[in-house]
């Protein structure tokens, strides 16, 4: 993910937690969270 594309996730995180006028869609925020805290971790490889 690209500092512009973390940057867009956190603002729109920012927004959806923080502005009165936007309403609240759980199901986004957990999305973005996840989206943030797995960005640049390399994938784990599964045992076959």
């Amino acid at each position: 993910m690209s500092e512009r594309d973390m940057e867009a996730k956190l603002l729109e995180l920012d927004r959806l937690l923080n502005d009165p006028e936007v309403r609240m869609d759980p199901h986004r925020v957990w999305s973005l969270l996840q989206e943030i805290s797995t960005a640049g971790k390399p994938a784990v490889p599964r045992a076959a």
